[in-house]
């Protein structure tokens, strides 16, 4: 497979990290026994119907919603997947939302919840403080996509103004007992950044929210600025109404780059993971990561196996075009460029939730023959790079990895295969 279809081979790479993270095969073990009495589900995410499916599969029939983005829900039992908007919210997430809260309204301390939450949850869960406005809220969230912040201050921003983000909808289950289920698709895993963290207390203030919209330009209206100027519903991390909740992170992308690495070995392929938080601008780490490529190449001798570096985390763009482009698809546009047809070197860029950016694709592919097969097609590479419009160049050259839903989410996967120049 290797030999004859290296993209074949480092496909099989990105759907064994895929498959690893996927609810059906490991949520189970992490669930207690079902506890007696009323037991609530909730949870949000591009994950959740997927965590609630293996839940009922674990428990049985269960009362409880939990919000998906549009094309990721599950046939449940009895949980209600609502699907919504994902990475700019909508209405039909804010109201479920509105509904979500009110199931966990009067829970008594007999009672149990257990959430779900995955990445997306910053967009699907939809609350917004104060007299901030639905279309307030998405203009946020857009300029915040856009801005190239990495997503912890992105998320310190949503939390401060949201009603359910940074411990609220723990606290709004109190004095109910609180079970929260995660799968991690933030650099470094901190459950407290997981879907601006629901269910998890947050000792960030509105002075550090403000901090992030400075340190990235971004402007926001008259109603978000008078959420921040007050002590905001985040919820500390010391406070007695998380006094019940245990936050419980089960899948993570190191475990998936794991699993491809010894997929890798299996074919006789050298794996080497250079970590799985990577964060900064894609086009910038392509190009360390081109280097670093080139570098590994020129050390090989003819009798030396492949070589392939794996990585997770997740980068991010800075807006500079009206593109169609997302942090997987530009990483692999610019590392293309920086190889500039070096011979022996692919490489695969995807988001393992299927959806780089906004638009259904979960990133790309390139080869040696990359540059050529555009400049067949009068595609000018540099040019799409400059606007961000990396997805309509690799749809161009038919070089796009399009999976649909994965109904999981552990973050970008990258893999660059590279073997002997001369091979």
């Amino acid at each position: 497979m290797l030999s004859k279809d290296p993209t074949r081979f480092l496909r099989s790479l990105f759907d064994r990290a895929v498959e690893v993270a996927d609810p059906m095969r490991s949520l189970a073990d992490y669930l207690p026994s079902r506890p007696d009495g009323r037991v609530v589900v909730v949870g949000a995410g591009k994950a959740s119907a997927r965590m609630a499916e293996a839940v009922e599969a674990a428990w049985g029939p269960c009362e409880g919603l939990v919000i998906t983005r549009y094309g990721y829900a599950r046939p449940c039992q009895t949980i209600e997947i609502v699907e919504a908007a994902h990475p700019v919210p909508d209405e039909a997430g804010l109201l479920a939302t509105q509904r979500m809260v009110r199931l966990l309204e009067g829970l008594g301390e007999d009672d149990c919840v257990l959430a779900l939450i995955s990445g997306g949850a910053s967009s699907l869960l939809v609350a917004p403080a104060g007299a901030i406005s639905l279309t307030q809220k998405q203009a946020v969230n857009a300029a915040l996509l856009s801005s190239g912040a990495p997503i912890d201050q992105m998320n310190t921003v949503r939390k401060h103004i949201s009603r359910v983000k940074g411990g609220q909808l723990a606290a709004a289950a109190y004095p109910a007992s609180l079970l929260s289920l995660m799968i991690s698709d933030v650099p470094g895993d901190n459950p407290a950044f997981i879907g601006s963290g629901p269910t998890c207390g947050d000792d960030s203030t509105a002075d550090d929210a403000k901090r992030v919209l400075q340190q990235w330009s971004i402007t926001v209206p008259e109603s978000v600025r008078a959420v921040l100027n007050q002590p905001t519903g985040v919820i500390a991390s010391h406070d007695a109404r998380l006094s019940k909740t245990q936050n419980v992170m089960y899948a993570a992308p190191l475990q998936s780059l794991h699993a491809a690495a010894q997929l890798a070995q299996d074919h006789g392929v050298e794996a080497n993971i250079l970590g799985d938080a990577l964060e900064g601008e894609a086009r910038l780490v392509a190009a360390e990561h081109a280097k670093q490529a080139l570098q590994i190449q020129a050390s090989m001798s003819d009798t030396d196996a492949p070589i392939v570096l794996l990585s997770g985390g997740e980068l991010t763009v800075t807006r500079r075009g009206d593109g169609v482009g997302g942090p997987n698809a530009e990483y692999c546009l610019a590392l293309a460029l920086a190889l500039n047809g070096a011979e022996g070197i692919h490489a695969l860029a995807c988001d393992t939730d299927g959806v780089d950016g906004a638009a259904e694709v979960a990133g790309a592919v390139i080869g040696p023959d990359t540059l050529d097969r555009a400049r067949a097609k009068s595609v000018d590479a540099s040019a799409a790079l400059n606007i961000n419009d990396a997805h309509s160049f690799f749809a161009a050259i038919e070089s796009q990895v399009i999976t649909g839903p994965t109904l999981t989410n552990v973050n970008d996967f990258r893999a660059i295969l590279i073997t002997p120049a001369s091979v």
